[in-house]
């Protein structure tokens, strides 16, 4: 499963963008699980920030869902600091 996350927005206004892949990984199952739950977390359009918050673009296996700071669940925050983190 690829996971990809796209950040946008901030003070600075600087987009940053990472991906994985989970096949091969050893903790696959929790990768999916967590974007699974953060595919039902979140929005079909891009939700309405605050000024200077991210907004965030996650797509996992051709879904694409939207998200925005301060509106993040638990799951879509520890997803997209994931991905940011680790990802290529």
């Amino acid at each position: 499963m690829r996971i990809q996350v796209k950040r946008t927005g901030g003070f600075a206004g600087i987009e940053r963008r990472a991906e994985v892949d989970t096949s091969g990984r050893a903790d696959a199952r929790a990768w999916e699980a967590l974007a699974e739950q953060a595919l039902a977390d979140g929005r079909r359009f891009r939700p309405a920030g605050v000024p200077d918050g991210f907004g965030y673009e996650i797509t996992v296996g051709g879904t694409t869902v939207y998200a925005a700071d301060p509106g993040l669940t638990p799951e879509l925050r520890e997803l997209v600091s994931r991905v940011l983190k680790e990802g290529a």
